[in-house]
């Protein structure tokens, strides 16, 4: 199993049935084609749609039906098109029950850095600022490190999206929450242990006594993998 699918498997099962949802450009939107049958949610798109489903098939491609990131789209039936200022009333009048978002950084303090990288070109914001600030939970679905680098830091060299901590974030690696006291390691990937996971963290992490690990499936059999074993017993908070 890829990085990418195990992160979109992990995010899954966060969301619940009922509600309203909105998964961000690139990697987020991977979520949509691993939503428990039992679960049903609204998929929002912030360039104007809700009923978002992912493609059942290639070639059914419209390019009248794209997502924020121009990438084809399904929508279910009765989904409902609108234009950009109902769509951003939906993100700032607090009605998104969740986003999902990719992230370039997040800190120690739980905030995240995902708009733009100094020096280079981007189009323009785009809806993260608005999307962090205005759902009701945040979720960040990212690779854990790029390059080589942590991408969990203790305080973020990009500029930050928002002053606002985010609620959880989902790597190839772990589920980290963000809480008042700092970064809570929830659980490991599947066949990754707690130590790998401080390893390749720059920011100090809380350690409970007991890790599980991420209850997704994986290709070998179907299984869920082993909970990554503690070889000693580890301190309250480590780096």
């Amino acid at each position: 199993m890829d990085e990418k699918t195990i992160i979109a498997k992990r995010v899954a099962l966060e969301l619940h049935d009922g509600e309203l949802v909105n998964l961000g450009i690139g990697l987020p939107t991977l979520v949509a084609r691993y939503l428990p049958d039992d679960v049903e949610v609204f998929l929002q798109s912030e360039n104007g749609l809700i009923g978002v489903q992912a493609l059942p098939e290639e070639g059914l491609e419209d390019d009248n039906l794209t997502d924020a990131g121009g990438g084809p789209i399904g929508a279910v039936p009765g989904a409902a098109a609108f234009d950009s200022a109902m769509s951003f009333g939906l993100v700032r009048g607090g009605h998104l029950d969740v986003t999902v978002l990719g992230g370039l950084q997040v800190d120690q303090q739980g905030q995240l850095a995902n708009w733009m990288v100094p020096g280079k070109m981007v189009p323009g914001m785009g809806g993260a600022m608005d999307l962090v600030s205005g759902a009701k939970r945040v979720i960040v679905a990212m690779q854990h490190s790029a390059k080589g680098q942590s991408k969990i830091l203790k305080r973020c060299t990009l500029p930050v999206t928002s002053v606002r901590r985010v609620d959880l974030i989902v790597t190839d690696l772990a589920v980290i929450e963000p809480t008042p006291d700092g970064l809570l390691l929830r659980e490991v990937a599947p066949g990754v242990t707690v130590e790998q996971v401080i390893v390749a963290t720059e920011a100090e992490l809380i350690i409970p006594v007991y890790v599980p690990t991420m209850p997704i499936d994986v290709e070998t059999g179907g299984k869920v993998a082993d909970v990554a074993p503690l070889s000693s017993p580890l301190p309250e908070q480590v780096r």
